[in-house]
């Protein structure tokens, strides 16, 4: 066996499904499940007839790099989005979700034989803390060693760069990005993408930009894009800069398992001998149904202010008795439990389980401790991904199991 399997550790899923092993959910309560960041919005029906219409080409092998019309379909949306003009041809491809492709390029970017053997010589891979397990399952897998940068609430929950220190940035290979943010749905701002840049044409390293909540979000203006900071900042070919997107949240289709990677053309061309070999080509159904949902922005608009609503009713109400607020994008709730409560996050997590039926995530398992501190501890995230009267319940029930607790 490939003995760095034995570096991965346990999903937050498969852990929570171990903090409540012993625990009997209230019966006299319907569950709720606020735990797994899954849309269940509907899915618009012109994607389902799109994906129903295109079975004939089920007999031949897709190419890898997508149908022409499919890389056109991305650079269209790209233009609108974004104000961005990429080349089809060299500039974008598809991908089986951002999840899988997160993970496949690391395998293609980390060069772990600069290592020579040497743990202290190993490249590094910085992702920020609390963060979506996957850049670190990568990063252990391709030979590397992660380097986990907070995300401060006094900052708004921005990544706190300045912390990283040079000797760590020099063994850097790859940063992952996430903006908006999972779980603390924070946007990074043009300032900050200019000072990544500017560490990462110094030493040499390459910036993955997770950017699967772009299109939920609460304010006017749409979040800024890794690629459009770029543009704005005069970085137009964008040198050692990947930006990762996905259908799933944007369009509800979590199960069509379609996205793409965009940015520098020599990234795209190794990304694509990886994936060649790899076998990660898209199949023409979901190719199909992949452009007519890159076409249409009516059905997101719609998505958008369904959430839009639910944060809206809810976020106020777990307000009076939680620290959170509205955040940035995503559809997470990332709030800390009352220091009065006597409560960890787990615990907080299993007596709500067991006294109201309602399920959250403890935030201490989408973090790791370094120096002392798990920046996700005290923090529970909350998925506002069922309908809004669902997620209304689930917050009264919050709401009286706290107030219950402080009496």
């Amino acid at each position: 066996m490939n003995p760095l399997l034995s570096r991965l550790q346990p999903y937050p899923f498969e852990r929570l499904k171990q903090l409540f092993a012993d625990v009997t959910p209230a019966p006299h309560y319907r569950p709720i499940s606020l735990g797994i960041g899954e849309p269940r919005h509907a899915t618009p029906q012109f994607i389902k007839d799109a994906l129903c219409a295109h079975t004939d080409g089920l007999a031949s092998y897709p190419a890898t790099a997508g149908e022409p019309r499919l890389r056109a379909a991305f650079t269209d949306w790209l233009a609108r989005r974004y104000g961005l003009q990429l080349d089809p041809a060299t500039q974008v491809l598809p991908v089986n979700g951002s999840r899988e492709a997160l993970f496949a390029f690391a395998q293609t970017v980390i060069d772990a034989s600069k290592s020579k053997g040497a743990p202290e010589d190993a490249p590094i891979v910085v992702c920020p803390n609390p963060f979506y397990q996957i850049y670190e399952g990568a990063a252990l897998l391709a030979g590397a060693t992660p380097h986990y940068v907070p995300s401060r609430p006094e900052r708004n929950f921005a990544v706190d760069w300045d912390s990283v220190p040079e000797a760590v940035w020099r063994r850097t290979q790859l940063v992952y990005v996430c903006s908006p943010g999972n779980p603390t749905g924070a946007v990074m701002p043009l300032a900050e993408w200019e000072k990544l840049f500017a560490l990462s044409a110094r030493h040499g390293f390459v910036i993955a930009s997770d950017e699967c909540y772009s299109e939920i979000y609460f304010q006017g203006e749409p979040p800024l894009g890794g690629l459009q900071a770029a543009a704005r900042l005069g970085r137009s070919d964008f040198k050692n800069l990947m930006a990762f997107t996905s259908l799933s949240k944007r369009s509800n289709v979590p199960g069509l398992r379609s996205g793409f990677v965009a940015g520098d053309a020599e990234l795209i061309r190794a990304f694509l001998l990886y994936r060649t070999y790899h076998g990660g080509a898209m199949g023409p159904a979901v190719q199909a149904a992949s452009i007519a949902a890159w076409g249409d922005e009516q059905h997101v608009e719609q998505n958008r202010a369904l959430y839009r609503q639910k944060f809206a009713e809810v976020t106020p109400l777990l307000a009076q008795v939680l620290d959170v607020r509205l955040p940035d994008a995503g559809f997470y709730l990332w709030a800390g439990v009352p220091a009065a409560l006597g409560l960890s996050d787990t615990a907080f997590a299993r007596e709500l389980l067991a006294q109201y039926n309602v399920t959250v995530l403890p935030g201490s398992y989408l973090a790791r401790e370094v120096a002392g501190s798990n920046p996700g501890a005290q923090r529970v995230r909350m998925a506002l991904v069922a309908e809004t009267s669902e997620c209304l319940e689930a917050a009264q029930r919050i709401v009286q199991f706290i107030q219950s607790c402080s009496a």
